[in-house]
């Protein structure tokens, strides 16, 4: 094992960069600082309404809640139907806030709605930089990497538009010592196989430039030997790599690891007997990424689908219980490696803060009418359609043998019931020892958090959720 130095941080920080936050429990004036601006900006927008109110304050809230309904309506609509219904739906949706600036402006309400809007969205900015620098700094241990002597590498040469290639990986890998498996796109090989055929021939080390679901297979029998994993970036999305603070930009400079690297400890995620290392989604989206032409179109074919899968007659009700959370009649379920920041992930953008809380997050989602669609549009995470918690075991069942569901976006069929585990700290990733970094992702906004760090006497700041 290398050399061992303690410094702060989070898995993705890069080569212990320091992150500004509270050290040993005690808050910085800054963020107390941030904090009552916060407070007084969110304070100012409700002068601005009370003061405006026979100005048509209340018609500038009124409008712009009503817009965004009538926005999630449309959405739903164009999604969960076809033909003249989803037509009348992209319209809606298209219209609604269009509609809404120009009653602002025949109206005159232009000034009060902008000054409202800057004055809420100067206090959320506030808010969340003063809870982001409120955290405390994890103490974590950095291992320095030694120096692999026979490290294997897979790479797949279609995997990212052909990243393998454009950033001539295989040269740069073989110049710093390693053996190359560059895989044939014509003859789909097992790779679980060849990293297994790898660890006999003598690998001191495991690495893959690839997506997310090749990343997976490797990873598992990397974690099986104990031997360090690298991650290169070479896939389309990246989501390992990005929360690991990897360079997703120029993937060559993941191969830095092999010579200038340190080694961190993550979780992996366990479904059926198979690993993940960020998601393992059931329902909906499961269904889609089944089919042979969502590669191709990814788009069009949700659309084409959405309506039997949401409505129609091909609605999969499932039921999960997560820890000692039952979800019942969910139409989509996603359970990942460590929970992300927000629901947002099921756009592909969410973040993960850690790797290694030994804890599996689960969102469900369940909408079945235009009501339900705006109900989560106005509440979000407080919406009875979507549930967020956390579990260390979840189990997923079904009216039916086998259910699809789709592993870092690989599409499977498994048999029911799927039980998703999480081993924690089972993996052992080698990154590069300077890196770009995970940002931070900002945190849920916690006003009663706020207000304690706003108003409370240093040194007896409660620590709260968010």
């Amino acid at each position: 094992m290398g050399r061992r130095t303690d410094s702060t941080g989070d898995a993705g920080d890069a080569g212990g960069a320091r992150r500004s936050g509270a050290v040993g429990g005690r808050v910085s004036r800054v963020a107390r600082w941030l904090a009552r601006l916060a407070v007084l900006a969110a304070v100012g927008s409700l002068v601005v309404l009370g003061l405006a109110v026979g100005e048509g304050g209340l018609e500038v809230v009124g409008a712009g809640l009503l817009g965004l309904v009538l926005c999630a309506a449309g959405v739903w609509w164009f999604v969960a139907y076809r033909g003249a219904v989803r037509l009348f739906g992209a319209l809606l949706a298209l219209a609604a806030p269009a509609g809404v600036v120009v009653f602002f402006a025949l109206n005159g309400l232009w000034r009060t709605a902008l000054v409202l809007v800057l004055c809420w969205a100067a206090a959320l900015a506030c808010a969340r930089a003063a809870l982001v620098r409120s955290r405390p700094r994890r103490r974590r241990r950095i291992v320095r990497a030694a120096r692999p002597e026979r490290p294997v590498i897979v790479m797949n040469p279609r995997s990212g538009g052909g990243k393998v290639g454009r950033f001539e990986l295989v040269a740069r890998a073989e110049e710093l010592g390693a053996r190359v498996i560059l895989l044939d796109p014509d003859e789909p090989a097992d790779i679980t196989v060849l990293a297994r055929e790898a660890v006999a021939e003598g690998a001191d080390l495991l690495g893959v430039a690839g997506g997310d679901g090749t990343q997976a297979l490797v990873a598992a029998v990397a974690a099986e030997h104990g031997l360090p994993f690298l991650v290169i970036s070479a896939g389309t999305r990246n989501h390992f790599a990005m929360d690991l603070g990897l360079d997703r930009a120029d993937p060559s400079r993941c191969l830095d690891a092999l010579t200038d690297g340190e080694e961190l400890r993550v979780d992996l995620g366990d479904v059926s007997g198979r690993a993940f290392v960020n998601t393992v989604s059931f329902g909906v989206y499961a269904d889609v990424v089944q089919r042979p032409e969502y590669r191709d179109d990814k788009a069009g074919t949700a659309l084409a689908l959405m309506p039997d899968l949401l409505l129609g007659e091909g609605v999969r009700q499932l039921t999960a219980r997560a820890g000692d959370t039952e979800l019942d009649g969910r139409q989509a379920l996603l359970v990942s490696n460590n929970p992300y920041t927000s629901p947002d992930v099921f756009g592909g953008v969410g973040r993960r803060p850690r790797l290694d809380a030994g804890v599996l997050g689960v969102l469900g989602v369940r909408v079945e009418t235009a009501a339900q669609a705006a109900d989560l549009a106005m509440r979000g995470s407080q919406s009875a359609a979507l549930t967020v918690t956390t579990a260390r075991r979840v189990e997923v069942n079904a009216d039916a043998d086998t259910i699809p569901v789709a592993v870092d976006g690989e599409a499977l069929r498994l048999p029911v019931p799927v039980v998703c585990t999480v081993r924690p700290r089972a993996l052992r990733v080698v990154v590069p020892r300077t890196r770009p970094g995970a940002p931070t992702p900002p945190p849920r906004v916690d006003w009663h958090r706020v207000l304690d760090l706003a108003f409370t006497t240093p040194g007896r700041t409660k620590r709260r959720g968010g």
